[in-house]
């Protein structure tokens, strides 16, 4: 899996830049940071706003075995204690027998930001390392940076709709129970998850976020039987050696025809 992974990027970064060039089209994603309002306890609701070109997707933060995963840099900004993301339900897409996880057209991504000094402006600079795809795929290294001083209290509709978009807690899905079996295997590990929920659309994708360092998951097959929406798949450590596994830190993502569901953590099944 992990052998996978590396060919796919090597693949993207190899046929990236040239194919750009060749096909003059110019920049596929901008991105720029929409400043929100303030809250009661003085965090921020703010949002970044990716626009992508005609036929372009970016990714998820699990993107798949032949997606980049997205990096954010916050580390130049000022008077920022803290940043959450708020992730909207993302797509999957299907092609090529190729199976990615994103968004294609606009992507607006709330950001919760806590400040050092409540009251105080906020000056937010962001790196942006992810990837882009079409016909190829093309890793994109942005900056943007505003300077957040409004003491707006009133929420903008694009970012609140954003929010209103982000998958379904396990408590709002219906969700009973969710358990989480191990088997080691050469490699590392065999995880099964069974999760008792409704359905969440005729077609159901589950995803593995181990929620450690240095660990992947690979692509879960799933199937449904009555009640029980079971999944399968590799848990691989990337260094090679052994795994442990702390299950309160998964993270089993549901991404249904209909909605998608996020439980946090799992018990021994």
């Amino acid at each position: 899996m992990i052998k996978q992974l590396v060919s796919a990027l090597a693949l993207c970064l190899a046929t990236a830049l040239p194919g750009v060039a060749q096909t003059g089209i110019g920049t596929p994603v901008t991105a720029e940071i929409l400043p929100g309002w303030v809250k009661a306890d003085g965090t921020r609701i703010a949002a970044i706003k990716f626009k992508l070109a005609p036929g372009w997707k970016t990714y998820w933060r699990a993107p798949g075995d032949a997606g980049i995963p997205p990096q954010f840099d916050w580390s130049r900004s000022d008077n920022l204690r803290g940043v959450g993301i708020t992730w909207p339900a993302p797509k999957v897409f299907r092609e090529g027998g190729v199976r990615t996880i994103g968004y294609k057209d606009e992507l607006v991504l709330p950001i919760t930001l806590a400040p050092r000094q409540t009251g105080k402006p906020m000056r937010l600079t962001a790196t942006l390392d992810f990837g882009v795809c079409s016909d190829i795929c093309v890793p994109q290294q942005l900056e943007v940076s505003a300077l957040l001083d409004s003491t707006d209290r009133t929420p903008t509709p694009a970012i609140a709709a954003a929010l209103a978009a982000r998958a379904y807690s396990g408590s709002e899905a219906g969700v009973r129970s969710a358990t989480c079996s191990l088997r080691p295997t050469a490699n590392g590990l065999t995880i099964e998850t069974r999760l008792d929920m409704p359905p969440a659309g005729r077609r159901e994708l589950v995803v593995i976020e181990p929620g450690q360092p240095g660990l992947w998951a690979g692509e879960m097959n799933s199937k449904r039987s009555g009640g029980t929406l079971t999944a399968t798949g590799d848990l691989s450590a990337m260094s090679g050696g052994a795994v442990a596994i702390d299950r309160s830190a998964i993270t089993i993502t549901v991404l249904g025809d209909n909605r998608a569901i996020e439980i946090r953590g799992c018990t021994p099944g």
